[in-house]
């Protein structure tokens, strides 16, 4: 049985320490310039750049993008005074391997993906909508 799509995980698999969000900003794709589509959804994606909470993590591990597929920009929770950051949590998180070969040699690199942001401990974030029916 082969995998396919993204691998299902858990906000806190992938931040155990927790995680804080810089800003979010829509994905274009690069030739057409309009924004890019989730494969799955058709929603429109949403880049969050997040820095990890981790203590340990170091270089390119402590500072990643976390693409959201939903119809509007998601809003990023209240800044946390004294913090130049916001405190944040992924809702559905899931990731995307896939192989890198834009360097010397071809590795396994992930995407990471979720359907919603939200404050941590808050019930609920921004979600995408959920399809119409046709009528």
């Amino acid at each position: 049985m082969a995998i396919k799509g993204a691998l299902p995980v858990s906000f806190g698999t992938v931040f155990p320490h927790g995680a804080y969000a810089l800003g979010v900003e829509a994905i274009n794709d690069f030739e057409t310039k309009r924004p890019q589509l989730d494969k799955d959804t058709g929603l429109p994606l949403w880049a969050v750049d997040v820095i990890d909470a981790d203590p340990e993590a170091r270089g390119k591990a402590k500072s990643v993008k976390v693409k959201v597929a939903a119809d509007v920009c998601p809003t990023l929770p209240d800044e946390v005074p004294g913090l130049p950051f916001r405190p944040v949590e992924f809702e559905q998180m899931a990731v995307m391997p896939y192989v890198d070969d834009s360097g010397r040699r071809p590795r396994v690199a992930h995407s990471l993906r979720a359907r919603g942001v939200k404050a941590p401990g808050a019930s609920g974030g921004r979600r995408a909508a959920p399809a119409k029916d046709a009528d």
